[in-house]
C-alpha cells in the first residue's frame, strides 16, 4: 500500500531550548506509523536566539526533515502559510506549535479521521496546565464575542494545532492572499468535512510564551477585522440612541423654560455632554480607522513574508 505523505508544520521563533526535544518526541511518533511518510517543516521566524544553529544540526542529522528560515519577523501566522505553500506536494498538512503543548501523540488520531474522510480535523484545549485563570477566561471570552458577532461560527478554545487535506491546503494556498491571515477563521469559513479532537495542553517543556498580551490583541482584532463588520454598525446604533436621549432632554428644556420660567445655569450638562459627544465619536472614528488600515494594508499588495533560507538534508550531506 502506498505511504500517506504527511507534512508537519511547524513554526518556531525563540524556542532552542525545547526544539530539541521537540523533534524527538515528534518523529518517535511519525516513526511509529509504517504507513505513514511524515516530514518535518520547520519555519523559523527571524529568531534573537541560535535556534537556527540547533535547527541546521536537526535537518543534517534527519533525512525526513526541512527548514524553511524566514528573513525577518513576519509572524506566526505567516510562518504556517509558508511551510503550507512549500509543503504542497502532500496529502496532508499537520499545522502545531514546537513547545511542546501541542502534544504530538494525537497524530495519528488525526491521521486516523482524516482516513475516515475528513478534510479538516481541528483541536480544541480542554484545559492549559500552567495557565492563569485569568488568561483562559479573556481567551474563552474572545472566542464567544468573535463567533457572536461574525457570521462565522468560531470554535472555542480552537488551537492552530491542526490537520487540513491537500485539497483545503490549495484552498488556503491560492484563495486567500491577505495581509493579515486568522487562520482561526478562515478554516471553519471554507467549510469541507471538518471534525474536532480534545487534548489538555501541557505546561511549556522550557522558555517563556511568545504571545505577549500585545501580540494577542493583534491577533484579536485581526480576527474581528476579518469576520465582521459588526463594529461599524456599532456607531450607527450609539448615534441613533444619543439622538433619541438628545431629543428627549431638548423636549425636557422647552418645557422646563415655558413652565418654570427659569434658565437653568446647566455649565455641568454641557460639559458632560460635549465630553460624553465627543468621546463616542471619537471610539466610532477609531473603529472607521482600523477597517481602513486594513484596506491599505492589503492594497499595497507586498510579499505576505520573505525566504531567507531553505535547507533540506541532503544539502547538508
Amino acid at each position: 500500500m502506498e505511504k500517506l505523505k504527511v507534512a508537519v508544520v511547524t513554526p518556531v521563533f525563540n524556542e532552542e531550548e525545547v526544539i530539541g526535544y521537540f523533534h524527538k518526541r515528534a518523529r518517535l511518533v511519525l516513526d511509529s506509523m509504517p504507513d505513514v511518510e511524515a516530514t518535518l517543516v520547520f519555519v523559523l521566524d527571524r529568531c534573537t536566539d541560535n535556534s537556527l544553529v540547533v535547527l541546521r544540526e536537526i535537518v543534517k542529522g534527519d533525512p525526513k526533515s526541512k527548514l524553511i528560515a524566514l528573513s525577518s519577523r513576519f509572524g506566526h501566522q505567516m510562518s504556517l502559510v509558508a511551510g503550507i505553500e512549500k509543503s504542497r506536494d502532500a496529502d496532508a498538512i499537520i499545522m502545531m506549535d514546537s513547545d511542546l503543548q501541542h502534544p504530538p501523540e494525537l497524530i495519528p488520531a488525526m491521521i486516523s479521521a482524516y482516513r475516515n474522510g475528513f478534510d479538516v480535523v481541528y483541536t480544541t484545549r480542554q484545559e492549559n496546565e500552567g495557565s492563569g485563570a485569568l488568561r483562559s477566561m479573556a481567551g474563552n471570552g474572545f472566542y464567544k464575542f468573535l463567533s457572536r458577532i461574525s457570521d462565522v461560527p468560531i470554535t472555542a478554545n480552537a488551537a492552530d494545532f491542526r490537520l487540513v487535506s491537500n485539497r483545503v491546503a490549495r484552498v488556503l494556498i491560492d484563495g486567500f492572499r491577505e495581509q493579515n491571515v486568522f487562520l482561526r477563521g478562515i478554516i471553519p469559513w471554507v467549510g469541507f468535512n471538518q471534525i474536532g479532537l480534545e487534548y489538555v495542553a501541557e505546561p511549556r517543556f522550557a522558555g517563556k510564551s511568545k504571545y505577549s498580551l500585545s501580540r494577542m490583541l493583534r491577533l484579536a482584532a485581526d480576527g474581528i477585522l476579518s469576520f465582521s463588520t459588526k463594529p461599524l454598525q456599532v456607531g450607527i446604533f450609539v448615534g441613533v440612541g444619543f439622538a433619541c436621549m438628545a431629543f428627549l432632554f431638548a423636549f425636557y428644556a422647552i418645557v422646563n423654560y415655558f413652565v418654570a420660567r427659569s434658565v437653568p445655569s446647566g455649565w455641568t450638562t454641557i460639559a458632560v455632554l460635549l465630553m460624553l459627544f465627543s468621546g463616542v465619536q471619537l471610539i466610532v472614528v477609531g473603529i472607521l480607522g482600523s477597517y481602513i488600515g486594513g484596506i491599505y494594508q492589503e492594497v499595497k499588495n507586498r510579499p505576505r513574508y520573505i525566504i531567507e533560507e531553505e535547507l533540506s538534508h541532503d544539502q547538508t550531506c
